[in-house]
Formats: structure tokens, sequence, C-alpha cells
């Protein structure tokens, strides 16, 4: 079903979302991750790996923004299912950040800036929530939530892109964090509306998040890559180049899904994921799940 295009008014709770499984899984992937080599990426792939690592270096900072964003409003929300999914999403991305820390620590470990991104991404991420108002950090929080939902569908459908992530211990990190960004891609987006959220506010918001974001990581990159003593060798960062060019990360098809958030009456749910959430959720943890080893209590 697609939704009305037409200016949306500030949702009341007498128009939340019906039941959407948001459940908290209690993950450690810190022991596989203690294989990761420095190059991680598909063929040991240079620029690849410096991507991953600055986006997982901002990850545990922007968790942690998150659900302080979505907890401020957390009084105001009542309607009992509408609840479950807010416990599951401070619960999902508490564990985000620190599974990414983890993933992190290892990368610093290997030579990367992960520590100062983080500490760079703190200082702002603090400075932002206490300046700006609860319903403008919110703003953010949804916009970026977008990002990592649009990246997230992305992950779960191109067997290329998982392809790319290389390492086997990176790849599942990456594809349990997609699952459950899917899973409650729409919660923040929900609070919002609920607490009256305007559409202006939400648009805007990401306009400036979309360029500032680009533009962040551009040059963490470029900064990962300037320690690296590979990035020095002849013809690799011209071969690497190349063939990030070629990634379905940076298609038409993935800004087109980033802007769609522009339009007014958007809704995160206009994406039907749903069965591509239960195709992973069996897959990763279903009865023969193939991350059934990292839950508490396994063997």
């Amino acid at each position: 079903m697609t939704r009305s295009t037409e200016p949306v008014p500030p949702s009341t709770e007498a128009s939340t979302p019906g039941p959407r499984l948001v459940p908290t899984r209690r993950v450690s992937f810190e022991a596989s991750l203690q294989a990761v080599p420095r190059h991680f990426a598909e063929d040991g792939d240079l620029i690849s790996s410096h991507l991953v690592a600055a986006l997982s270096s901002v990850f545990p900072e922007g968790e942690d923004y998150f659900v302080r964003c979505v907890r401020h409003f957390r009084s105001e929300i009542t309607e009992p299912a509408f609840k479950r999914q807010v416990a599951g999403f401070i619960g999902q991305e508490s564990v985000h950040g620190r599974e990414h820390r983890a993933f992190n620590e290892r990368l610093a470990q290997l030579g990367y800036p992960t520590r100062l991104y983080d500490r760079i991404a703190k200082r702002a991420l603090a400075t932002r929530y206490k300046v700006a108002s609860p319903k403008s950090n919110l703003a953010v929080t949804v916009a970026l939530e977008h990002f990592t939902a649009t990246l997230a569908e992305h992950v779960l459908t191109s067997e290329e892109t998982r392809d790319r992530l290389g390492h086997q211990a990176v790849r599942e990190l990456f594809v349990w964090h997609a699952l459950e960004e899917s899973e409650h891609k729409a919660v923040a987006f929900d609070v919002y509306r609920a607490v009256g959220g305007s559409e202006r506010m939400r648009i805007w918001t990401m306009k400036a998040i979309r360029t500032s974001f680009v533009v962040f990581m551009t040059l963490a990159v470029l900064g990962s890559l300037a320690g690296d003593r590979s990035s020095y060798r002849p013809g690799a960062l011209r071969s690497s180049w190349k063939r990030l060019k070629d990634s379905p990360m940076l298609s038409r098809d993935m800004w087109d899904a980033l802007r769609e958030y522009d339009r007014r009456g958007f809704h995160p749910d206009d994406r039907d994921t749903t069965g591509l959430v239960d195709t992973w959720r069996a897959t990763l943890f279903g009865e023969e799940g193939t991350l059934n080893s990292k839950l508490p209590g396994a063997a």
C-alpha cells in the first residue's frame, strides 16, 4: 500500500502503527572479530576497508545519541505495543553500540584511527544534544535512521555488497546490524510524529544531514587512508577507487532511496521490507540460524 503524498499533520498516539517485532538480541561478535586482518574487505581492497572502518567508528556514539533522543520522549508513549517497540529500539541500538565498539577496538589495534573518530563523534553529538531542542535532536535521529535503514536494505538484498565486506566476521556483524536496523526502521520516526514533529523540520534536517554526513565520511576515509602505508604503493589507490566506483553502494538507486525521505508524507514503511526481514530472521536466528552461536548460552 502506498501512503498519500499530501502533507501529513503531526500524528497522535491514536494513529500509531500496528505491532512490529523489535527483539533485543544479546549477541557477541568480539571473539570472532579478533581474527579480522588489516585490509579485511574483499580481496584486501584498500578503500573499501577504510570506508567500512570509518562508518563503524561513528556508530557507537551515534547509537548512544539515538537512544538519548528517543528516550527523552519515552514517557509520552503510553500505547502498550508502541512502548514495546520503543523499548526494543533502545535495546537493539545499545547492543549495536557495544558490538561496534568491539570491532572498532580491533580496528584500532590494526592501525585505523577509530578512537580519534569516536572522540570527534562524541563531542559533536554531545554539543548538538546540549544546544538543540529535543525535537530537533529527534529529527536528526530520524534522518540518520533513514540512512542506516537504506544501507541495511541494500546489504540484505545485495549479495555483491555483502561479499565486498570481505572477512566473515565483518559480514556477520554488518548483516546482523542490517537486520535489526530494518526491524526498527520506523520506530524513531513514529515517535517523532507522535510527539508532534513537523514535516518541515524533518525534511530540512535531512537536507542538512545528507550533505554533512557525506562530507564528514569523505574526510574521515581520506584521513584514514593517509595513515596507511599501503596507500602509497604505486597504483594502489587508483585501482581501489576504480573498483569502488563500480560498487552498488554508490549506485543511483541508493541515492534515490535516500532522497525518498524528502517527500512530504513519507514514512519508512512505504518501502515494504517485511519479507526481507522475515527471510533474514530465519537465516540468522531461526532453528538452524547461522548466528545462533553468537547468542548467550550458545555452546
